[in-house]
Order: C-alpha cells, then structure tokens, then sequence
C-alpha cells in the first residue's frame, strides 16, 4: 500500500490527513510517498493534498483545484459546518467515523461514535481546515496573532531555508510532525470520550433543578466540581428552550472552596451574560468581604467573570447580589 502526498515544504492538513489514514487498518503499514511527479502518483492507492483532484471513488483527496468548495455541510447536508475542506478535512469526513469507531471500540453507527465524530471536527479538524485555507477567524484586522495553534507547530518542523533540506531529512520531519499531531489528536479524541461526554448528563441535572438552587432559575449548582459545561449547557439550554438562560454556574474547587463562574454570552467569547458587579472586581479576601457584606469571600477576578469564596452558601450569595443588581 502507498500514501501519495506532496514533497517540499509539509501542512498540518496533509500531515493530519496522513496520521489519520496510516491508524486505519488498510493503511497502517502503507508507505507515505512524497512527490509531485504524476506518474509516482498515480502508482499510490490513496493521494492526498496534491493532484488536482478529489474523487472518493478514485481515493483522490486533494483540494487545490479551482472548482473545488467543498465543506463538511455540502457533501453531509446534515452536517453544519461550511468551512471549506483541506485534505484533513476531506479524509475526516470520508473516514473520520470510522477511525472515531475504532479508537472508542464502538460501532460506527453508534451515537457515542457520532457525536465524538461531531465535536472532533468542530474543535480539532475544521481549525486545520480553515487556516490551511487561508480562512480568518473573525472579519477585520486581529488585536493579536496566535503563533502556538497545531498548524503552526507543524509549520516549525520544517527544515529552515539554512538546514539540511533533503529528501531523508523532510521524510524525518515529517514524520515527527505526524507523530505530533497523532499525540494531539489521540488525546482530543480521549478528552471527549471521557471527560467532556460524562459531564453532559451532569449539566443536565443541574439545568433541571436549577430552581431549587434559587427561584429565579438563572443559577445553577454542579454537583461534580469545574466538569467541563460550557457547550452542554449553551447546547442543552436550547435543546430545553429555557429562559431566562443561566447567568452562573457554582462549583467546588479542588480545594473545596466554591466558586462562581460566569457563563459566557458565545462559546469561545470573553464577554458575560452578565458579569460579577464592577465594584467587587480585583478585591480580595476581608475587604471583598466587606464590600460585599458577604462572609467568606476569597476574590473576584478583574475581568469579573470568576470568583471565590469559602463556602456554597457565600457563593450562591454573590452570584444572587449580582441578579439582584439589575433590578
């Protein structure tokens, strides 16, 4: 079996697009050839990234050509997704499922395998998608430019223009930058199975009782300390239709102190639903305590969207002061 890819200069797209395909079964003892020769690659079972052409049939994956604007979301309808693919993108979708199945020793029908396929794309690959694409993450110009994302760590791992750039060398390189995308996605992949996906039904019980933690339902208590909530609870809130939505999440700490988090307006986003009063901002300990006329206190972030204190009932106190605030 034979891996066609291009040679020069490797991407996070074809080097993912490789790792992925090389863990599959059929793949696994394939020899990657690098080459732009045509004649090489038409000599190769599957080719990615070069060519000129994406044929599923023919196990062609590359997304150069002109023509080509294909996404997640216009070659799976129900998917929603509509960034266009790169070579990553295009084997995820084609194999994706099966790779999830084979990792979780489900099936590739089953809805665990589904929905880690689902949140794989949506945090991992599309990412790859898009900056291979020349895609922004936002219109106009960034405050900052983020050099430490997977694409640019692969980028790094290419020879440098005064290096040995040889044929062995690349083939080196390469290979260490699969191995690096290989740790990442594998560890994504546990993450979600055993981490994120178990912490969806205890969101869940937490939005279903969220009254009996205050009246006004826009409090809610986990009972398993900082799980990860934020997408299940911005997921399951509409799922639910609930209004009005939650404004703060309580939780103990590793210490066993609790805190009150924010909940933000977008996943990803910097700005509250509604954010610990102004005036509680940056203080600390006996003086928050005071201010606030809350015992117990431990901080309150600058930003205002995190904050401590020693007990639940002190917690669930500062997160009512500020719903009470608005009035």
């Amino acid at each position: 079996m034979k891996i066609g890819t291009h040679n020069g200069a490797f991407h996070c797209d074809e080097v993912l697009a490789c790792f992925m395909l090389k863990e599959l079964p059929i793949y696994k003892d394939a020899e990657i050839i690098r080459t732009r020769d045509p004649k090489l690659l038409e000599t190769c079972d599957i080719v990615v990234d070069v060519g000129g052409v994406y044929d599923h049939a023919a196990k062609r994956y590359d997304h150069h050509q002109r023509s080509f604007a294909e996404s997640m979301s216009s070659l799976s309808p129900e998917k929603k997704w509509t960034t266009k693919l790169s070579s990553a993108g295009l084997v995820y979708l084609h194999y994706g499922r099966q790779l999830i199945a084979q990792m979780l020793g489900s099936k590739e029908e089953d809805k665990v395998t589904g929905t880690i396929y689902d949140k794989i794309y949506e945090t991992f690959v599309e990412e790859v998608d898009a900056i291979d694409n020349g895609i922004s993450q936002c219109d106009g110009e960034p405050r900052y430019s983020i050099s430490s994302n997977l694409s640019s760590r692969v980028g790094y791992l290419n020879p440098r223009w005064n290096d040995d750039s040889s044929p062995e060398m690349e083939k080196h390189r390469f290979n260490s930058a699969m191995r690096l995308v290989g740790t990442e996605f594998k560890d994504r992949v546990d993450f979600y199975c055993h981490s994120w996906l178990p912490a969806r039904s205890i969101v869940e019980h937490a939005l279903k009782s969220r009254h009996q933690v205050d009246s006004s339902g826009e409090i809610i208590k986990l009972e398993s300390g900082g799980c990860p909530w934020k997408d299940h609870l911005h997921a399951l809130e509409a799922e639910m239709g609930l209004n009005p939505q939650v404004k703060f999440t309580l939780y103990a700490d590793s210490n066993n102190k609790w805190r009150v988090q924010c909940v933000p307006k977008v996943l990803g986003g910097f700005e509250n639903r509604l954010s610990l009063l102004e005036a509680w901002c940056g203080i600390r300990d006996a003086q928050l305590s005071e201010l606030s006329g809350i015992d117990g206190c431990i901080f309150v972030h600058t930003n205002g969207f995190i904050g401590g204190n020693e007990t639940y009932k002190g917690a669930l106190e500062m997160a009512r002061k500020t719903l009470e605030s608005r009035k």
